[in-house]
C-alpha cells in the first residue's frame, strides 16, 4: 500500500520507474521511471554516443532469422550455464548524467537511430550488461518508450505495458548510479539479474534492488513481463551487503 511519503518520493512513484525501466521501468521503463510507476501507485541529453557502430535499421522485437542461440549482431562467446562471482571489466559511458557499462565482448553491440543500445552476449555477463543498460535507458524520457518497445519480450502483458508507459514523466532532478549486482539465476534461456542502484533526489538518498527477469529472444536479452503493473521487482534496501561492487 502506498504511503504519503512514497507518493512524494520519485524513486517510489510508478512514473519515475517507467522513465528510468521505465530505473525510472521504476526510477527504469520510464524500467527507473516505468518501474517506479508500476510498483508504487497509479501516479508515475543529447543522444548518447555508442561504443560501437550505429545501424541504420531499428531493432525489432519480432523473431529474427538468426539461427539457434546466435546473437542478433553476431557477438560470440555463447554460454548456456554459469554465473558471475567477480565484477567484469567494462568501459563506462554516459547517458545524461548516468554511467552505463559497455564492452566490445559483452555488448551493447549496436545502437539504433533512436539511441536504443541493443545486442548483448548470450552469457551470464551479457545478461548483466543488458540489465545494467536497461536501468540507464529506462531513466531517460527521451529514449524510454523506444527502448521498451525493443526490450520487452513478446507476451500478453507487452502491449498493456507499452500503453501504460507512453506518458511516463522524466526524472528531472534525480540522479541514478549503478553500484553492484547479483546474478540470481542463469540457464541459457533465461536469466535473473539483481542490479543495485543508488539514487538521489531533492536531497534524499535511497538504495534500490532492481531485479530483471530476462529471456533470450530473437538473438538478444529481453525483459520477460508477466504483470504489466510490476514489470521488474524493485525494492529499497538498507545497504549493498551481498552485492558484487560494480560501477564507474
Amino acid at each position: 500500500m502506498a504511503t504519503d511519503d512514497n507518493e512524494q518520493n520519485p524513486f517510489t512513484r510508478p512514473g519515475f520507474i517507467a522513465a528510468a525501466v521505465v530505473v525510472a521501468l521504476v526510477v527504469v521503463l520510464g524500467i527507473v521511471i516505468a518501474i517506479v510507476n508500476a510498483t508504487s501507485s497509479d501516479d508515475p541529453a543529447p543522444e548518447p554516443s555508442s561504443p560501437s557502430p550505429t545501424t541504420s535499421a531499428a531493432p525489432t522485437s519480432e523473431p529474427s532469422d538468426v539461427a539457434g542461440g546466435a546473437s542478433v549482431c553476431g557477438l560470440e562467446g555463447e554460454e548456456l550455464s554459469g554465473t558471475l562471482s567477480t565484477a567484469p571489466d567494462a568501459e563506462w559511458a554516459y547517458q545524461g548524467t548516468t554511467a552505463y557499462p559497455t564492452s566490445a565482448e559483452f555488448g551493447p553491440g549496436d545502437t539504433d537511430g533512436d539511441g536504443v543500445r541493443f545486442c548483448f552476449q548470450h552469457s551470464p555477463t551479457g545478461a548483466l550488461f543488458a540489465a545494467a543498460n536497461a536501468v540507464v535507458q529506462g531513466t531517460d524520457p527521451n529514449t524510454v518508450l523506444a527502448w521498451l518497445t525493443y526490450f520487452v519480450a513478446e507476451g500478453p502483458a507487452r502491449e498493456e505495458l507499452l500503453a501504460s508507459s507512453a506518458g511516463s514523466a522524466g526524472t528531472e532532478g534525480a540522479r541514478v548510479q549503478i553500484a553492484g549486482f547479483r546474478v540470481l539465476a542463469y540457464d541459457g534461456e533465461t536469466a535473473t539479474v539483481d542490479v543495485a542502484v543508488r539514487g538521489s533526489s531533492a536531497g534524499q538518498n535511497v538504495n534500490l534492488s532492481m531485479v530483471y527477469r530476462l529471456i533470450w529472444e530473437a538473438g538478444d536479452w529481453k525483459l520477460q513481463v508477466d504483470d504489466p503493473a510490476a514489470p521488474i521487482d524493485v525494492a529499497t534496501i538498507p545497504d549493498l551487503a551481498g552485492y558484487i561492487s560494480w560501477g564507474e
